[in-house]
């Protein structure tokens, strides 16, 4: 393994055990799919994470049924298995709600964020070295925030209280503005707005010159979504020239 990826495995680790150590006090339950699912994203950063890529895209946070189960951005299950061909042991959180139990890529549950998104690159790429040899794909936030109540809903980070919110984004600010420093991407996309904003502040941070530019976010929550993602998204990546 050549420096770049040691570096990047360690500060990654570094960063699990940083997020590991916040507190948060809203009545729910925080998995951290770096911690227990740590085999199988030390492969993905491995193998597939590499320096000086065309674009740097960026999620936000784990999905309960994609990166919550297989510990991979966006990992939809059927992706993560087939195409990345990534089936490293994955855990259990310490505790767990019944209604988002962690079944690792025994899931059977599909991602629909992962399933849009993989899809698209991996129509375009059958191999996934190909892609990943000019694409990078990371996550803001490696944390996934389960409310406490009966149905287990998702919590994005923007919903916890502010100073907690704060202290999570400070983390996850340094680690970006380190991922970003080892990979020296040409250029910066958000998958959706929000990262597309972490990004830009990264880049204000950093004193880089570099573009950044956003997709639409896959996710069934997004309207806008739910038509011609793959359309409206090569429609984007083109006239941004990265695709």
């Amino acid at each position: 393994m050549d420096n770049f990826k040691e570096l990047l495995v360690e500060r990654t680790k570094v960063f699990s055990d940083e997020v590991d150590g916040l507190k948060f006090s809203f009545d729910g339950y925080v998995y951290n799919p770096l911690n227990y699912g740590w085999a199988n994203h030390k492969a993905y950063l491995e193998k597939y994470v590499n320096q000086n890529v065309r674009a740097l895209f960026l999620g936000m946070n784990p999905g309960p049924f994609g990166m919550a189960q297989t510990a991979v951005p966006f990992g939809e299950v059927g992706f993560v298995k087939n195409w990345l061909k990534l089936t490293n042991n994955i855990g259990k959180p310490s505790k767990e709600h019944p209604k988002r139990v962690i079944l690792g890529l025994d899931v059977e549950r599909s991602e629909v964020s992962g399933l849009r998104l993989w899809g698209f690159f991996s129509e375009h790429y059958p191999d996934a070295n190909d892609f990943f040899a000019l694409y990078g794909v990371m996550n803001y936030c490696p944390l996934v925030f389960v409310d406490g109540g009966a149905t287990g809903k998702n919590i994005i980070p923007e919903k916890l209280i502010k100073e907690e919110q704060l202290s999570l984004e400070n983390v996850c600010d340094a680690y970006l503005d380190d991922i970003i420093t080892l990979i020296k991407p040409k250029a910066l996309v958000g998958i959706g707005r929000y990262a597309q904003k972490k990004l830009s502040e990264a880049k204000k941070r950093l004193n880089i010159d570099l573009d950044v530019f956003s997709i639409l976010h896959p996710s069934p929550s997004n309207p806008q979504a739910n038509k011609n993602w793959q359309e409206v998204v090569s429609t984007q990546l083109k006239k941004a020239s990265l695709w």
